[in-house]
């Protein structure tokens, strides 16, 4: 039987085969620790969870909600753009809440994509960036991660050879995979190049508040005309340890907005009413979580990179985001990243994200995310050790190292 049309147009699951290694490690006795899926462990704030606890069961609250959000909870959304980027939003025409910024991203491609409209995007970029508009029957065409000068280049061969001309971009940082971050400077020049050949831009911003050189992420929407081109997409998976909750925003562009609006007014009625409460009191709330989330991660991060790099592999250290990522280590590096990934899950009982994943251009590295305790990420360091000791006779049969050269 035929695929059907959409379907055909998502490529195979890449990580398939190294979820099946880790479920026939794990069935075989061995504590696999996993460092792949960026699924935050840390526990949601207490009084985000009272929150939630006092307002089930109320009066009306299980009844169908607002799926462009609760007044309330825009409102709130709004406050925070204000006192963290000195950006003003209006609530009301500015603010969408969404089922997690990736559903957010995923219907704002459904509600602006025209069949063949070409779409630039980082490479390697978090999945949804790409897929979104090709389920959208959009065509991507690939530009560099990183936020310099080849990036920009990249954008104006595309402008000048896209038939027919691109539509929107997107842009991440701190970025998913990458851990690249960008600047002010940088957003600027995006909002110029996307005014100069007429684009919609669209930032990820879900690790806005995961830094850790005491220098926080700018909005692309504090750069002045942003909001004539922009819409910028937040989560509080990662700000507030709630990635099970699904809460995410959409703000910018009231156009843009809208028609996020009006698409998502189709598909769904919003998140459960004391979800969006318990979200309303998080934004409002106390931000000693925030920062403890952030040593957190910075802990970890500091004992993944001196631990791993003792152990023979030297990990840059990531000045943002909850990712590490990790150039393959020699004498592996001519091995691609699924083969590696699946051999670090079956010699070394470590599990990472592989590269490719994320884009072709990924193939040469590992995503690690910070998502064990130190004491964790110490032992994934014991156990790469004496991988790294002995691989080299133990190299996975399917690609023999000596051939792969």
């Amino acid at each position: 039987m035929e695929e059907f049309h959409r379907i055909r147009r998502l490529p195979p699951y890449v990580f398939e085969q190294v979820n099946r290694a880790k479920a026939a490690a794990r069935n075989a006795g061995a504590d696999i620790i996993d460092l792949g899926m960026g699924n935050p462990d840390l526990p949601a704030p207490a009084h985000v969870v009272e929150k939630l606890k006092e307002t089930v069961g109320k009066t009306r609250t299980d009844r169908y909600s607002a799926s462009k959000g609760i007044a309330g909870l825009r409102r709130a959304q709004a406050n925070y753009y204000g006192r963290r980027f000195s950006v003003k939003l209006n609530p009301d025409t500015q603010v969408v809440a969404t089922l997690g910024s990736k559903e957010g991203f995923a219907n704002m491609a459904q509600a602006i994509t025209a069949p063949g409209d070409v779409v630039l995007v980082p490479n390697p970029s978090y999945p949804i960036h790409a897929f979104g508009f090709l389920m959208a029957g959009g065509v991507i065409r690939s530009v560099p991660c990183a936020p310099g000068p080849e990036l920009f280049h990249a954008l104006e061969r595309a402008c000048m050879h896209s038939i027919p001309k691109p539509t929107a971009l997107v842009v991440c940082y701190p970025s998913n995979p990458t851990a690249e971050v960008a600047d002010l400077d940088f957003y600027k020049d995006v909002v110029a190049f996307a005014k100069k050949h007429d684009l919609i831009v669209l930032s990820d911003l879900a690790y806005a508040e995961v830094y850790f050189d005491d220098n926080p992420p700018p909005s692309i929407l504090q750069v002045p005309g942003a909001f004539d081109v922009a819409v910028e997409f937040t989560s509080m998976s990662k700000t507030f340890s709630m990635p099970g909750w699904r809460m995410g925003f959409a703000v910018g562009n009231e156009r843009l907005i809208a028609a996020l609006a009006r698409v998502k007014s189709y598909l769904d009625y919003g998140a459960f009413t004391p979800v969006q409460v318990a979200a309303t009191a998080a934004l409002n709330g106390p931000e000693d979580c925030i920062r403890e989330m952030r040593e957190t991660y910075k802990r970890r991060r500091d004992v993944l990179v001196e631990s791993f790099g003792r152990a023979g592999w030297e990990i840059p250290p990531p000045r943002a985001s909850m990712f590490a990522w990790c150039p393959i280590p020699k004498p592996f590096d001519t091995l691609g990243s699924i083969e590696f990934a699946t051999m670090l899950v079956e010699k070394a009982e470590v599990a990472v994200a592989p590269g490719v994943g994320f884009g072709e251009h990924g193939d040469g590295f590992v995503r690690i995310a910070l998502v064990e305790n130190e004491q964790r990420i110490r032992q994934a360091a014991r156990n790469l050790r004496r991988f790294l000791e002995t691989g080299p006779e133990k190299l996975h049969n399917v690609v023999p190292l000596a051939q792969s050269r």
